[in-house]
């Protein structure tokens, strides 16, 4: 079994913070990714001949596989060590990274776009799985709140780098980037983390892992291709109806197991499983927030995709500035009071932004941008330091599969519900008169297709047509996000355990205070 000690012990240990910024350099790296392809797609369309879905897929591969594999992902680092993993994953990030610039055709990018979703797999639960084992509960909220910052503040710096790499490089230097990244999340974590692992932990089982990863593969890929198909067509039920049984077969056959992969009594953990879920939800409020803002900024205020990088960052500084504050208002009030207050500037920020007109400056955004960071931040960073907190220690990095999992699959419901609601809302009110029947059908795509029809044809009417209805679909979603924000704030309000950031660290004493794990002597220290 892993050694188990108290967490002042665990807290001395200087070489902590130095840990959490080799933490902090794999996080970036995954939240980098997240958007700088995005910026790449239109470029690598024309120069590798790609159709509109072989585009989704290059983006939607690294998520399909990154969902699929995080159970599974933390239980290894459970077992083998969790600093092992955590460069393994970094190490096949990079190796997917090289694939992806070296690539000479769409199939070996979606093929790279794979690999790097096996290594975001190992990488994201594992940074997570770690933190119980350097901090106590007194530090260890702020430290999953400057991980949590990490990882949000690479979604507008990969614009921002990405539009410069473009505008003087190659496409493949989207990719190229993530070499040096890679590389110094690698050397950080060899040097400066300790080793952390459970040897008791299950045995990974091939069938229940096949069950997880196609299982939550055909959920993933399911809700991204659902604007695109529709709810109601014929393989979307299919493979939802596959995901249910393939997952509902998964839970059965870990429930008749004495030792099972997959722990379904983390869920029994009253503290895990509600601030999970308050996670998730907050989660699905951002990605709705992250898809429509960047496409307003460009194509109605007319930015390039640097600029729009750099117009998204007073999110990224409310969020800073909230997960740095939060800890002493959660000592001071709870973390109970503190989720939910953050979720309810969450709503706020979200309402406030549907009052969003096409004739509003950048101000305006920048306002309410601001806000959303803060209650963005003030409910994630202490939901999921309440949920890591009631993880038992040998559990770390399953449970911290699991929290991410959730959280994955979050964002992704959120980017396929409200893109749906935000495309439906847009061809809806789209002025097309006047216009022959391929060019109505190119400008109901997206609002970037119909400025393009408009600028073809002339049509000042359809590009300003164009504006006000992105705007109108975006007020929608931002309304569904707000809704959905004060909904989570009274659960969270009602349900969620109010536990403060001091707690006795004795085992056994306090049931939402873990044991920590000590760092399990490695023989390259």
């Amino acid at each position: 079994m892993a050694t188990v000690t108290h967490a002042d012990d665990t807290r001395r240990d200087p070489r902590r913070w130095w840990a959490l910024g080799a933490l902090v350099a794999s996080m970036l790296v995954l939240g980098f990714d997240s958007t700088i392809l995005n910026v790449a797609l239109p470029t690598m369309a024309g120069q590798l001949g790609a159709t509109t879905g072989q585009q989704q897929w290059m983006a939607d591969a690294y998520i399909v596989v990154f969902a699929a594999l995080m159970l599974p992902a933390g239980l290894l680092g459970d077992r083998f060590g969790r600093r092992l993993m955590l460069i393994a994953g970094l190490t096949v990030f990079l190796g997917g990274s090289v694939l992806g610039a070296l690539a000479g055709d769409v199939n070996a990018v979606i093929a790279a776009r794979a690999v790097m979703g096996i290594g975001g797999a190992l990488i994201m639960p594992l940074a997570l799985a770690v933190l119980p084992a350097l901090f106590g509960p007194e530090e260890r909220g702020k430290a999953v709140g400057l991980i949590t910052a990490a990882s949000a503040l690479g979604m507008p710096l990969g614009p921002l780098v990405g539009g410069f790499l473009l505008n003087h490089f190659w496409w493949g230097s989207v990719f190229l980037i993530n070499i040096p990244m890679a590389g110094i999340g690698i050397a950080a974590c060899f040097f400066l983390l300790p080793e952390t692992r459970d040897p008791a932990t299950p045995k990974v089982d091939a069938v229940s892992t096949a069950l997880t990863v196609a299982g939550l593969g055909a959920l993933i890929y399911a809700i991204i291709e659902a604007p695109d198909r529709g709810w109601g067509d014929g393989l979307e039920l299919a493979m939802f109806a596959a995901a249910a049984v393939l997952l509902g077969s998964l839970v059965l056959r870990e429930r008749r197991m004495s030792r099972p992969m997959l722990d379904m009594g983390l869920l029994t953990h009253r503290g895990f499983l509600l601030n999970t879920v308050a996670a998730t939800l907050a989660m699905f409020v951002l990605s709705g927030l992250m898809f429509a803002v960047p496409t307003y900024l460009q194509a109605v205020l007319g930015h390039d995709a640097f600029a729009t990088g750099l117009r998204l960052l007073p999110m990224m500084a409310g969020l800073l500035i909230a997960a740095k504050s939060a800890q002493p208002f959660v000592a001071r009030f709870g973390s109970r009071a503190v989720v939910s207050a953050g979720l309810v500037v969450l709503a706020f920020a979200a309402l406030l932004g549907s009052r969003t007109t096409v004739h509003d400056g950048y101000g305006f955004t920048a306002l309410w941008l601001s806000i959303a960071g803060l209650g963005f931040g003030f409910s994630m960073v202490p939901a999921m330091d309440g949920a890591l907190g009631a993880l038992p220690a040998a559990r770390a990095g399953s449970g911290a599969g699991l929290l991410s999992t959730f959280r994955q699959v979050g964002g992704a419901i959120g980017i396929a519900l409200l893109g749906s609601l935000l495309a439906s809302a847009f061809r809806d009110r789209l002025d097309v008169a006047g216009l022959p029947g391929p060019a109505v059908h190119t400008a109901r795509e997206s609002v970037v297709a119909a400025h393009v029809v408009a600028a073809h044809t002339d049509s000042a009417h359809l590009a300003a047509s164009a504006n006000m209805s992105y705007v109108h679909g975006m007020t929608l979603v931002l309304l569904v996000c707000g809704v959905a924000a004060l909904v989570a704030a009274l659960l969270a309000a009602l349900l969620l355990p109010n536990t403060p950031v001091v707690r006795d660290t004795q085992r056994g004493e306090n049931e939402e205070t873990p044991a920590v794990a000590a760092p399990v002597a490695d023989a390259g220290q």
